[in-house]
C-alpha cells in the first residue's frame, strides 16, 4: 500500500509475493486468459458484497428487460410496506397479459404471498396488484421505482410499469444497472428468502386447493450454490435472466439480456467470477495503519486504527496495484479523541477508490511498540506470510 511504499523494501515484498504465488496460483494462465464466450447481447457480473463489476459485455447498452423488472417491484414493495399487509386484488390487475397467478377481483392475499407469486411465477397480475397497493396506481408505483433506481445509481434506467411487458419504448435498463439492482436487493433478507425458494404454496380464495408456485428459475437446480434471482421473456426483449450464487461465503450475481442460451451463459459467468477472482482481506477491524506517519500527537503512544474490516475480490496480479491514503478531519490527535471517528483510510486499485475504512484514535499496545522496533526484513516477510495465509495487506 502507499503508506508502505515509503520504504524501498516493499518493492521487494511484491516481487517475492509474485514469485511465491506464481507456481500455486488460483487459476492457470490458460484459465485466466479471458472471460468465456456467452450468447447474450449484453451481460454483467457483480460481486454482491463489494459491488465490484467482474465482467461486462455491452453492459451500458439500453435494452428491454422483460420481467427482470420485477426485482425492482419486489424490493420497492418490501421496503415500502409491511409484507403481512392484507391486499385486495383490484379489477385493473385481473387478466393482465402474460404470466399470471390467476388472481380474482376482490380476492384477499398477504403482500408476502403476492411477492412469491411475483418472483416465482412472474405473475403480471400480482405485479399490478402490488403496484396499486404500494403506490396508489401503476404510475405512482413507477415513480417509486425510478426514485429507487436513482438512489442505487442506475443511471441508464427508466421504469414505466411494474412487470416489464412490452408496452413502451420508455421502459428500459442496461445489464450493468440491473446487476447493481440485483446486488442491492440480495442484501435484503426478505427478498433473498423469496427468490431462493424453489416451491411455495400460497392461498387461493374460493378454490378447494391452494396455489402451488414452482420457481421458474432453473438455475436453482442447475448450478451449485444458486440462490436467485429472476427469469424474464417477451417477444421483443427475448430471453432475459438474473441469477445469483453463493460459494464459500461469496455471493455473485449475473444479468444476461437477449440470451438464447442463458442457462449455459450464467453457469459460465458464475464459474468465471468464482475462479478468476479471490476474496482478500485487505485490512481487519482494529488494525493499526501507518504508525510512522507524521501526525501531531499529544502523546507518543497514540495510533490510528481501523473501525471496520475491508475485503475485496482481486484477480491474479492485481494485488500489486493496491495503494492507500489516509485522510483525517484533524491532524492534531489527542487522548480525548480515543475511540472517535477521525478520518478514513482510502484504498485504491490503480486510480479507482475501492474502499473507505473509517479510522479512530487508539493507544499503542506493548506488542505494537515491540513490533515497531523489529527489523524491516522481518516485517516484510511477515507481510508476505499474512497475504499467503489470507491476512491483511499491511505490515
Amino acid at each position: 500500500m502507499k503508506y508502505l511504499n515509503r520504504t524501498s523494501g516493499v518493492l521487494v515484498v511484491f516481487l517475492l509475493l509474485q514469485m511465491i504465488l506464481a507456481p500455486i496460483g488460483v487459476a492457470s494462465r490458460a484459465e485466466a486468459a479471458g472471460a468465456p464466450y456467452v450468447s447474450a447481447q449484453a451481460a454483467a457480473v457483480i460481486d454482491v458484497a463489494s459491488g465490484r463489476i467482474l465482467y461486462r459485455k455491452n453492459a451500458d447498452k439500453r435494452m428491454r428487460i422483460a420481467s427482470l423488472t420485477k426485482t425492482m417491484t419486489a424490493i420497492v414493495a418490501i421496503e415500502s410496506a409491511d409484507i403481512k399487509d392484507v391486499v385486495t386484488v383490484p379489477q385493473q390487475a385481473v387478466g393482465t397479459e402474460g404470466s399470471s397467478i390467476y388472481l380474482k377481483k376482490g380476492e384477499k392475499l398477504t403482500l408476502e404471498d403476492l411477492l412469491y407469486g411475483l418472483m416465482l411465477r412472474s405473475g403480471n397480475d400480482a405485479a399490478v396488484t402490488i403496484a396499486m397497493h404500494v403506490g396508489g396506481s401503476v404510475q405512482g408505483f413507477a415513480h417509486l421505482m425510478n426514485e429507487k433506481a436513482s438512489m442505487i445509481g442506475m443511471t441508464h434506467t427508466n421504469f414505466t410499469n411494474p412487470h416489464g411487458l412490452d408496452d413502451s419504448n420508455m421502459h428500459y435498463s442496461t445489464a450493468e444497472d440491473m446487476v447493481k439492482l440485483s446486488a442491492y436487493a440480495l442484501k435484503n433478507p426478505i427478498f433473498r428468502e423469496i427468490v431462493g425458494t424453489k416451491v411455495k404454496t400460497i392461498s387461493w380464495e374460493g378454490e378447494e386447493w391452494d396455489r402451488r408456485l414452482q420457481n421458474k428459475n432453473k438455475m436453482l437446480h442447475l448450478y451449485k450454490g444458486a440462490d436467485g434471482v429472476k427469469t424474464g421473456y417477451t417477444k421483443l426483449a427475448r430471453r432475459c435472466l438474473a441469477s445469483s450464487a453463493t460459494r464459500d461465503g461469496r455471493q455473485l450475481a449475473v444479468i444476461t439480456l437477449n440470451a438464447p442460451d442463458d442457462w449455459d451463459d450464467h453457469a459460465k459467468l458464475l464459474d468465471f467470477g468464482f475462479q478468476q477472482y479471490q476474496q482478500v482481506k485487505v485490512i481487519g477491524k482494529g488494525d493499526t495503519v501507518d504508525p510512522e506517519m507524521t501526525i501531531n500527537r499529544q502523546q507518543e503512544n497514540l495510533v490510528l486504527t481501523t473501525m471496520n474490516e475491508f475485503t475485496y475480490p482481486f484477480r491474479s496480479g492485481e494485488v500489486n496495484q493496491v495503494t492507500s491514503k489516509i485522510s483525517l478531519f484533524d491532524r492534531n490527535l489527542t487522548t480525548s479523541m480515543v475511540g472517535e471517528h477521525v478520518g478514513f483510510l482510502n484504498v485504491y486499485l490503480g486510480k479507482d477508490v475501492i474502499g473507505r475504512i473509517p479510522l479512530t484514535v487508539g493507544e499503542a499496545s506493548p506488542t505494537f511498540k515491540t513490533d515497531k522496533s523489529a527489523s524491516r526484513f522481518k516485517q516484510m516477510w511477515t507481510y508476505v506470510w499474512n497475504i499467503m495465509a489470507g491476512g491483511v495487506l499491511h505490515a
